[in-house]
């Protein structure tokens, strides 16, 4: 399957968390405003409140609110849910290549992890807005606050503790993109590792770190990883206190206050973190160009990979969290029983769709295609999307055709 470069850094949480009981010393080194511009969040310690961690990948970015030389994407995209009272905070990590309606905007390829692009087109402060309107849209969650930084950022952050212990199960070995290779076992990775571990595109030698999801475990990894080496003896993350700070200062961008840092540090030493991630393998789908009312200024998308989800299944996740209802711009994702398949493949696709609830028929054992593919009716993309969905490939073809219902090709 074909991937594009993921690049991931998500111990942006673990910096606040270094925060803790340390709040006269912090004073004297955070002397002024962290906030590039823009609006100052407003956030309560005592109800609970989301906080959008934001990744840039802008190539030679001069901050991280930069555009750069290219890049100048969300690669990712993690809200953090902190709720004070219940000592819970909660990661929901969001697929960067999930397809959302951008409907303001010329965009052909729209995907969340644009929304910071687009943004910052129009200048710093606007970067960030814009991926929090759209994250708040998506998730039916207030979101007001944020956190960002680029590729040096997290190298800084890693470097500033000198390594992390990260347990690789798998060899892995990556010479073409992230320039990742490991064997298994456990390893203490300096920054410029750990960041080839997650940005790990495509593995050579197994199926294991080869997809979105297993990346954004892998960035989840990685936190638990650092939290561990800061917090595991108090004396030691005091050493690197000042160091931290440094990198903080430098490398990242965000619209809370100084106080609201502090009071975050505290709340968060006391609290249970936890990680989920929405979506999964069986989301990602490859999109053939098509018509799509309402996705964007032209309504059509041009063909890419991405990350399908329904909102009903967002909004059945994220409802303990307070969400008052996922949206993606998509069409409503119909019933199984009202989307008759047919099948000309293997019989293992006709399981997998009459297990989901459709109708199906097997019209041929054999495919004329070597690679799965759905063909959707015209003007009917939601039943193409459902129907991939249940496949559960992540890699299947999704187009729209000359067929009177939802036809399955496969080896």
């Amino acid at each position: 399957m074909k991937k594009r470069l993921r690049p991931r850094f998500i111990w942006l949480l673990v910096i606040v968390l270094v925060l803790i009981g340390a709040g006269a010393y912090l004073r004297s080194w955070f002397t002024s405003s962290s906030s590039p511009g823009g609006h100052v969040a407003v956030v309560s310690t005592n109800v609970p409140y989301n906080i959008l961690l934001i990744g840039n990948n802008a190539r030679q970015a001069t901050g991280p609110l930069s555009l750069g030389t290219s890049g100048g994407q969300a690669d990712i995209l993690m809200l953090v849910h902190i709720d004070p009272q219940k000592h819970k905070v909660t990661m929901i990590s969001i697929p960067r290549d999930l397809l959302i309606a951008l409907p303001q905007w010329r965009d052909t390829v729209p995907k969340i992890k644009e929304t910071l692009f687009l943004g910052l087109g129009e200048g710093p402060a606007q970067g960030p807005e814009l991926a929090m309107q759209v994250v708040s849209h998506f998730t039916g969650m207030p979101v007001k606050a944020y956190v960002a930084t680029d590729f040096q950022g997290f190298i800084d952050a890693v470097d500033a503790v000198g390594c992390v212990n990260i347990d690789i199960p798998y060899a892995i070995y990556d010479p073409l993109h992230s320039g990742a290779d490991f064997q298994p076992g456990v390893h203490c990775l300096s920054g410029p590792w750990v960041l080839a571990f997650i940005r790990v595109r495509q593995n050579t030698v197994n199926s294991y770190r080869t997809t979105d999801f297993q990346r954004m475990g892998a960035e989840a990894q990685v936190l638990f990883a650092l939290k561990d080496k800061l917090l595991h003896n108090p004396v030691q993350a005091a050493l690197h206190l000042p160091a931290l700070v440094s990198t903080w200062r430098k490398d990242v961008a965000t619209n809370l206050s100084n106080s609201q840092l502090l009071s975050l540090g505290l709340t968060l030493a006391h609290s249970h973190v936890q990680h989920i991630t929405l979506g999964s393998i069986g989301d990602s789908m490859d999109l053939a160009s098509m018509p799509l009312p309402g996705i964007n200024v032209e309504n059509q998308i041009a063909g890419a990979y991405y990350d399908v989800l329904n909102p009903l299944d967002v909004t059945k996740v994220l409802k303990p969290y307070g969400s008052t209802g996922a949206w993606t711009g998509l069409p409503p994702f119909p019933a199984p029983k009202d989307v008759p398949v047919a099948v000309e493949g293997s019989a293992a696709y006709v399981a997998l769709l009459q297990k989901a609830g459709f109708p199906v028929t097997q019209t041929s054992t054999t495919s004329p295609s070597s690679r799965l593919t759905v063909v959707f009716p015209n003007g009917q993309p939601a039943a193409g999307f459902a129907v991939a969905r249940s496949l559960a490939a992540g890699n299947e073809l999704v187009t729209p055709g000359s067929v009177s219902e939802v036809t399955v090709y496969g080896p």
